[in-house]
C-alpha cells in the first residue's frame, strides 16, 4: 500500500513538471518573467510586494496571483493599493498550487500586457515547495520570528530557492535572530541562492531587493 501511494505521487509530479516545463516556455514566448513568491502564513509576503511593487511598476507591467485556501483579502489590498491587476485563486482546501492552476488562472489576464507576473504562494513552508508552477524564480521568505533555524526544517523550500529573503529584519534582537547562523544554515540547504535582509516598516533593504530583480529580470528579456 504504501509503495501505491508513492508511486502515485510520483506521476503527479511528473505530469505536473511537464507543464510547467511548457508553461514556461509559453511564457518566454511572451517574454514574461514569473516569480513565484512562497513562504509560511504570516511571514509578510503582501507586505513585502506592497513596498516592492511600487519600485517594479517604474519599469514593467505587473500582473499578480493570489493563491489562498479561502477569502480575497490579499488579492483585494494589491489591487486597491497599487492599482495593478490582480487574481484571486482559492484552492478548495489544497495546500499548493500546481502548474496546471496557474495556466488556467492565466486565462483571466490579457498576457499581451504583462511583462512580470508574480505569483504569492499558499502559506506553507512544505507544499508548495513540491510542485513546480513554471516559474522563473522562487522567491522565499523568512520571517526573523520564525526564527533562524527554519532551512534546517524545512529543507526542500529552501533547496529549491532561487532567492531568500529575511523579512522583518526590524525585529532580529527582539527575536534573537543569529545572522549569521541564517546565512549558514540557508548555506546548508542553498549554495547559490542570493540572500537579502529586508523590513518593510523601515524600508530596509527593499530598493537592493528590487535593483536585483530588475538585472535578472532585464537579463532574461534580453537572452
Amino acid at each position: 500500500m504504501d509503495y501505491k501511494i508513492v508511486e502515485v505521487k510520483e506521476d503527479i509530479i511528473r505530469r505536473n513538471d511537464s507543464t510547467a516545463d511548457e508553461l514556461r516556455k509559453q511564457l518566454k514566448e511572451k517574454k514574461i518573467f514569473f516569480i513565484n513568491l512562497m513562504a509560511s502564513p504570516g511571514s509578510g509576503k503582501t507586505t513585502l510586494l506592497l513596498h516592492l511593487l511600487p519600485l517594479l511598476k517604474k519599469k514593467y507591467r505587473i500582473a499578480v496571483m493570489e493563491a489562498d485556501i479561502d477569502s480575497e483579502v490579499d488579492a483585494v489590498t494589491i489591487s486597491k493599493e497599487l492599482n495593478i491587476p490582480t487574481l484571486q485563486i482559492h484552492t478548495s482546501g489544497a495546500c499548493h498550487l500546481t502548474a496546471q492552476m496557474v495556466e488556467d488562472a492565466l486565462k483571466d489576464f490579457d498576457l499581451s500586457n504583462i511583462d512580470l507576473l508574480i505569483l504569492e504562494n499558499i502559506g506553507n513552508l512544505v507544499c508548495p515547495a513540491e510542485f513546480d508552477t513554471g516559474a522563473n524564480m522562487n522567491l522565499v521568505l523568512l520571517s526573523v520570528p520564525e526564527g533562524d533555524d527554519k532551512p534546517l526544517k524545512y529543507p526542500l523550500m529552501f533547496e529549491v530557492a532561487s532567492m531568500v529573503v529575511a523579512t522583518k529584519f526590524d525585529t532580529r534582537e527582539v527575536f534573537d535572530f543569529d545572522v549569521e547562523k541564517f546565512h549558514a544554515n540557508v548555506r546548508k540547504r542553498n549554495k547559490i541562492a542570493e540572500i537579502f535582509e529586508t523590513s518593510a516598516i523601515n524600508d530596509v533593504g527593499i530598493a537592493q531587493l528590487s535593483n536585483k530583480l530588475i538585472q535578472i529580470i532585464d537579463s532574461y528579456s534580453n537572452i
